[in-house]
């Protein structure tokens, strides 16, 4: 049906149309309700964490500034794909302009590297706090934290701008169909008549730098936070390390495992492993880390968790609090 509705173009097309996630079209309502749930607590709960650690001096830490800004780049990452999303699943509305898929292709690549490179900041905070405790705040200085947060978008966009740059160069001549919900690269990469094969090994090397590199220096400071947690002689002091750590943890497995499945399966599994299911899984991947992120660290974390109970208690409680 999609072939016989939208034409081919001989030069860059001014509209691509999203297939939303092939296969799985008579599912499309449950997902648009499934999605707009999730992205709805996505930005009440980021939002949240936002605006309760900027509203509470006492959470001025290093640790809750990395907490502000990550829920910001969820906020993002989450926006920049899934209204679109849900409009595609819901009412079919499936066009997006050829400027407007490459914006949302470069927020997408952009908010991903971020993360990581917060994910990684989160990691130091933590060996600093655990390791070098005496030392936290003057090696964490606030001027020291701007400095990380720049550094971490400046390698974003530096990595990042070329992909989108080079991909959107390219001529596109054939179908304007992309079979995905989103602009995601390998998708559009195959539209184009020439050579997709550079930007394609500029993403996948890039991201494998990237993303490696992070893990490789988040697993050396856990190893050197186990080793400083074990050698406490405090068993409540252990637990309530383990348990700080335990969150950061969850986090990065809710981000790097779904993300590095989703870039291989598109390289190595296409024949493998369903359409569908690559584009599921892609989509996932941008949708639930920020969706949890912020239930992680509200439950997780008892200083957060008091600053949101106060502030919501007497919104929906006002009597309570009156009476009290």
């Amino acid at each position: 049906m999609l072939g016989t509705s939208y034409n081919h173009t001989t030069e860059s097309p001014a509209t691509f149309f999203l297939v939303g996630i092939p296969g799985l079209q008579s599912s499309h309502l449950g997902l648009a309700i499934s999605f707009s749930v999730m992205y709805s607590i996505a930005l009440l709960g980021n939002s949240l964490i936002i605006t309760v650690i900027c509203m509470d001096s006492t959470l001025q830490e290093p640790m809750y500034f990395l907490l502000c800004v990550l829920a910001a780049v969820d906020i993002v990452m989450a926006s920049s794909v899934v209204p679109k999303m849900v409009s595609i699943f819901s009412s079919g509305d499936n066009s997006i302009s050829f400027n407007a898929c490459f914006a949302q292709m470069y927020f997408v690549h952009a908010a991903t590297a971020v993360e990581t490179g917060l994910l990684l900041a989160m990691a130091f905070d933590r060996y600093v706090a655990i390791c070098k405790p005496l030392h936290y705040m003057r090696i964490l200085t606030p001027h020291v934290m701007l400095g990380i947060s720049v550094t971490i978008t400046t390698r974003a966009v530096i990595f990042m701008t070329p992909l989108s740059w080079m991909l959107s160069h390219l001529p596109f001549c054939g179908s304007n169909v992309v079979p995905h919900s989103y602009c995601e690269h390998m998708a559009v990469a195959k539209l184009t008549c020439a050579d997709p094969m550079p930007t394609s090994l500029y993403s996948l090397i890039f991201s494998s730098i990237i993303v490696g590199s992070d893990v490789a220096f988040i697993s050396a400071s856990y190893v050197l936070i186990l080793r400083a947690v074990f050698g406490l002689s405090s068993k409540n002091a252990q637990r309530k390390a383990l348990s700080t750590c335990g969150s950061h943890v969850g986090v990065m497995a809710l981000y790097y495992l779904p993300g590095m499945a989703s870039i291989y399966v598109a390289w190595l599994g296409q024949d493998k492993v369903p359409l569908h299911t690559q584009v599921l899984l892609a989509d996932l991947y941008l949708i639930i880390p920020p969706t949890l992120n912020p239930i992680i660290y509200g439950i997780r974390t008892k200083q957060i968790r008091e600053r949101i109970w106060s502030l919501l208690v007497p919104c929906f409680f006002p009597q309570s609090t009156q009476g009290s």
